[in-house]
């Protein structure tokens, strides 16, 4: 491994460099490290992508839901790809130096996906509502220039906040250290680095905080709320089994990433400890998007069904029949199906169908 000496700056010049300390504190564990982020990236890669080609070429998957959720997994990978690489090879070469422009770069860009992070959940607890709540008006309301705008929204919706932000802390002179007690060029590591007073910056934090991450998880509660309301009004235990079992495995991740988040940002700068940064850190940079396949779609019967049907026409197309006749067979079954359901009375049925996708 290559080693990198980092002269730390004076109190009185300017900082043109950061030293990410990371998990330099145990010298002893850093091919433990090295080896348990190399696995998880991989399992991030390949079960998020697992997700987009499955629900890209099974016409079963081919609705709001799977199409959110194959911008939530193509996000995820986004999302950890700018952390999560650096990490690898800061400990790989020990080479912990980062310029002021990439640690202006990687804090913009993981802000601004965090941000899409917290407007597409919400824009799914809203789908799942639609859904669940007013079955006869989802494919009306949920259709696919609606679903696009709100995919596009969610991308770009915080992206002049946190583009804003960046330049506002990197504004500032860096003249107390340049050694940067984290993993990732964050918010609060970077402030406790600056000169002067940054009472300003820590509000313009807290108020981007409760626009970008508050004010969608209140309306994914609120969703939520009506989602059981409508649930407990099923008929059958087994369908409010079902809905109660997928609303708190969403939840669960909702959960993980707006509790570690928000515990982050909107506590007081004074009251931060680096050990704490990192291990709450890692929860919303690392750990939530490697078990969000599990959680959203690995555990989802239609995904597994999708599977299986993949898996089949693999082993069977070549030798026994066209696979285009067995696409065609099961479009008629597919419009058969959905005949029989609409001569159902009354919402309850469409809603146990539709409560099948989650």
């Amino acid at each position: 491994m290559i080693h990198t000496n980092i002269i730390e700056e004076d109190n009185t010049s300017t900082v043109t460099q950061f030293l990410l300390l990371g998990f330099s504190d145990i010298p002893n564990l850093q091919g433990f490290l090295f080896g348990m982020f190399s696995i998880m990236y991989v399992i991030i890669l390949f079960g998020n992508s697992f997700i987009i080609v499955i629900t890209r070429i099974d016409p079963a998957l081919h609705n709001p839901m799977y199409f959110f959720l194959s911008n939530f997994s193509f996000l995820e990978i986004c999302y950890v790809s700018v952390t999560l690489p650096r990490i690898l090879y800061s400990i790989w070469t020990q080479d912990r130096s980062i310029s002021l422009l990439a640690c202006a770069t990687q804090m913009c860009f993981f802000l601004m996906l965090a941000a899409t992070d917290s407007i597409l959940l919400a824009v799914m607890s809203y789908d799942r509502y639609v859904a669940i709540c007013n079955p006869l008006h989802y494919p009306l309301v949920m259709n696919q220039t609606k679903c696009t705008q709100l995919a596009v929204g969610s991308w770009l919706g915080g992206m002049p906040f946190q583009l804003g932000q960046t330049c506002q802390i990197f504004s500032l002179h860096f003249c107390n250290a340049n050694r940067i007690d984290h993993f990732f060029c964050d918010i609060p590591p970077v402030l406790k680095l600056a000169c002067g007073d940054t009472s300003v910056n820590e509000l313009y934090a807290y108020a981007v905080v409760i626009l970008l991450a508050t004010i969608p998880f209140l309306l994914i509660l609120t969703s939520y709320s009506k989602i059981i309301a409508t649930i407990l009004r099923l008929p059958t235990a087994e369908g409010r089994a079902k809905a109660f079992s997928t609303c708190s495995s969403h939840l669960v991740v909702v959960i993980l990433f707006y509790g570690s988040a928000s515990i982050t940002y909107l506590m007081p700068k004074s009251s931060h400890s680096a050990l704490s940064d990192k291990l709450l850190s890692l929860f919303y940079t690392v750990v939530t998007p490697m078990f969000n396949p599990m959680i959203y779609s690995l555990r989802n019967k239609e995904v597994i069904a999708a599977l299986k049907r993949l898996h089949s026409d693999v082993l069977v197309w070549p030798y026994d029949f066209p696979f285009p006749v067995q696409l065609e067979e099961a479009k008629v079954k597919d419009t058969a199906g959905d005949k029989l359901n609409h001569t159902c009375v009354g919402g309850d049925t469409a809603r146990l169908r539709l409560l099948h996708f989650y």
